[in-house]
């Protein structure tokens, strides 16, 4: 039993990136003695859980297991459903670094007790990271994800998305891209190093393939300046020269960049164009008021300032498009002004990867029956603190 997570690490290391369900199902019947095994992620909506193993499970058991799934996907705790003949499937989160990936499922011939769930609950560590490094080598976990065909400029976008959530000891970060399946040009990038998380938030200009070409060019000029030892303001910079000398004026993108200093909370800005900062303080939702600069790629060699605020732990921060902010279905008021920091308030009691999800859930039916006319973004920090989450 103490090897048990060992050897199942290996039979992973050993399959074939497109097998690591199977290999994982075999070790965990050796080890466990478990009669079967399957795997469920999360589709790019985050709207359900969806078998890798066995997609064609009839409907009566997918729906059986698929409801337990979603308690554990949502709790992020193991959860245990009896089933037939006094044995008892177990459910445990497939998630890595604070992104979650879906759930794996082990259905045992007796109840588990603490020791056993401790060691499934490795394995299926093991295993998310293994299908992490295994995405970029097979499509199958993505053709497991996708509801409907992706469009080609949302295929790109979510190729060059950073990941959907990160965990920290000192803060939690999740995003959400929308409509999934064809975004354009709006977008979202973020990288921790040492102790400096650095975020941003773009609302491309335009629709379709053309929006997600210019978003691509400004999120790696970005990152070229990151990885480069480039400061906030030099990142900025560099993407603003980029996408002028490339559309000489004609293009642009509005593009909010946030560092936060993760040893003290101070959260360095450069505001340039349309995303928004709200800040979540118990029950008060205000905005952080940034001075707007100049979108990137509007002029040559533009420069930029930085701006500065402060968090303190228990504060929940959102940045969000325009596409959320200021959606008017119908004739309505845009959603920005009352209903927003409604559903944001609505969140105080659920983890980032959830308020995301409930912010846009929350848009969405706030379009009644009709489908958003604009990309939409929405990211979510919630800080801790430098001591973490329990203040040690």
């Amino acid at each position: 039993m103490v090897d048990a997570p060992e050897a199942v690490s290996r039979a992973l290391r050993e399959a074939p990136p497109d097998q690591l369900a199977e290999a994982a199902d075999q070790a965990i019947r050796a080890v466990l003695g478990a009669r079967r095994t399957d795997v469920f992620v999360a589709d790019y909506r985050i709207s359900g859980l969806w078998p890798v193993l066995d997609p064609d499970l009839p409907a009566a058991g997918f729906l059986a297991c698929h409801t337990v799934a979603q308690r554990c996907f949502s709790s992020q705790q193991p959860v245990r459903d009896a089933a037939e003949d006094g044995a008892c499937r177990l459910y445990l989160p497939l998630t890595v670094w604070g992104e979650r990936v879906g759930v794996l499922m082990i259905e045992l011939t007796t109840t588990p007790g603490p020791a056993v769930t401790g060691v499934a609950t490795d394995i299926a560590g093991a295993l998310a990271v293994a299908m992490r490094a295994a995405d970029r080598e097979t499509d199958r976990y993505r053709r497991a994800r996708r509801r409907e065909r992706l469009s080609m400029a949302a295929e790109m976008q979510w190729d060059l998305l950073p990941g959907r959530g990160v965990a920290h000891r000192a803060f939690d970060l999740a995003g959400q891209l929308e409509p999934a399946y064809t975004v354009g040009g709006d977008h979202f990038d973020w990288s921790l190093d040492g102790d400096r998380l650095t975020v941003t938030v773009l609302n491309g200009e335009g629709s379709g393939l053309s929006a997600s070409l210019l978003t691509a060019v400004t999120v790696n000029a970005m990152r070229n300046a990151r990885r480069s030892g480039g400061a906030l303001v030099e990142q900025a910079e560099l993407a603003s020269d980029t996408v002028f000398y490339q559309h000489r004026g004609q293009r642009h993108v509005a593009t909010l960049l946030l560092e936060v200093d993760t040893t003290s909370g101070r959260v360095r800005a450069v505001d340039a164009g349309s995303p928004h900062v709200l800040r979540v303080r118990g029950t008060t939702v205000e905005p952080v008021e940034l001075e707007q600069q100049l979108p990137l790629g509007m002029f040559a060699e533009t420069r930029y300032e930085l701006q500065e605020f402060q968090l303190e732990p228990g504060d929940r921060v959102f940045v969000v498009s325009d596409g959320v902010w200021a959606a008017e279905p119908a004739g309505r008021e845009p959603y920005g002004h009352r209903m927003m920091a409604r559903s944001m308030r609505a969140t105080r009691l659920q983890p980032a990867a959830e308020a995301v999800g409930t912010v846009m859930r929350e848009l969405h039916a706030y379009h009644v029956d009709s489908d958003l006319r604009d990309d939409a973004v929405v990211v979510c920090l919630d800080w801790h603190g430098p001591r973490g989450r329990n203040g040690g």
